[in-house]
């Protein structure tokens, strides 16, 4: 049987019990887990069809775990009517997904164009424009005879317009929170949990909320948060804002956890910073095609160890000598 077949109800039922259970589990249970991972191959390819489809472990608030876990059952006896393939999974996790929304995006997996987890790539449109996406984005590309479009569905893009001649069509980029408008330019545009920031690295952009009358231009070296009813005030663009482009991350006086927390984004499974050591700050560069070794290059410099209890459930803690001084 190939590494991607099918496998039977009763292995992909376990895979999605302990996909769901392992958020915020014990090291007994990360141990159990890896013994039911190692026991057998179908189980190694129930996990990996599951890896596949990109879930990452977060840590969901009390009640929806308990929503995402009703959902989850009920989905298993529907799947069982239409086979235990990959389908399959995309209707468990797609129905579970209606317990904790960001579970799994409905609009990333039906998006035009999308990444992966640690996955980015450059993609030329009709027009010339060069589309950089980032890891886990997704986007749909709309060109028609009155604009040029793109919807970013999730994730984070770079945007470098094209200009052929005698083209006067609008590029726009749009948002669940508004639109932007290039002014010829080049550009970031990130989606986050409370809006959609916006970073100019070149040139000009005309943001409208979605819920506000008219634009506000935000220039070169600036960046603002829209929200569907509120524009920030724009402030200067963060250093290294683009190194993502270049396969790095660069930060400046960086919170540990903060730190952690985005390079969370380009690993699956779950990155932990313990509370002792979440507020150690810390400088520098660090590569995103080996997030390895980005946290190995914290040990010389930070009193901290890193807990692997599985190649997916990785915490950052104080060193045993240093508890007690932090």
């Amino acid at each position: 049987m190939s590494p991607t077949g099918p496998v039977c109800a009763r292995v992909l039922d376990a895979a999605i019990q302990w996909q769901l259970a392992l958020d915020g589990s014990s090291a007994a249970q990360q141990d159990e887990f890896a013994r039911w991972h190692a026991a057998d191959e179908e189980h190694a390819r129930a996990w990996q069809q599951l890896g596949m489809l990109d879930q990452r472990l977060r840590v969901a608030p009390a009640a929806g775990r308990k929503a995402l876990l009703s959902s989850a059952e009920q989905a298993r006896k529907r799947v069982r009517k239409l086979g235990s393939g990959l389908a399959s999974v995309v209707l468990v996790l797609g129905l579970a997904s209606f317990g904790v929304k960001q579970w799994l995006p409905v609009g990333y997996w039906l998006a035009d164009q999308r990444t992966a987890t640690g996955e980015q790539r450059t993609l030329t449109l009709a027009d010339g424009t060069q589309v950089e996406l980032n890891t886990h984005s997704a986007i749909d590309v709309r060109f028609d005879q009155d604009q040029r479009l793109i919807v970013l569905r999730e994730g984070e893009i770079m945007v470098q317009t094209g200009h052929p001649a005698g083209e006067q069509r609008p590029f726009i980029v749009e948002t669940r929170d508004g639109r932007l408008r290039a002014l010829g330019t080049r550009f970031l545009v990130r989606r986050e949990e409370h809006g959609t920031r916006l970073g100019v690295l070149k040139s000009a952009v005309a943001a409208h909320a979605r819920e506000l009358p008219g634009e506000i231009v935000l220039h070169e070296g600036q960046q603002m948060l829209m929200q569907r009813d509120a524009l920030s005030e724009a402030v200067a663009l963060n250093p290294g804002a683009d190194a993502w482009t270049r396969g790095m991350l660069v930060v400046d006086n960086a919170r540990l956890g903060d730190l952690a927390q985005e390079l969370s984004r380009y690993r699956p499974g779950h990155l932990g910073v313990s509370a002792k050591v979440a507020d150690l700050r810390i400088t520098g560069s660090f590569p995103l095609n080996d997030t390895d070794l980005a946290l190995r290059a914290l040990l010389p410099t930070l009193p901290i160890q890193i807990q692997k209890h599985t190649r997916w459930w990785v915490t950052l803690e104080a060193r045993p000598a240093t508890t007690q001084k932090l």
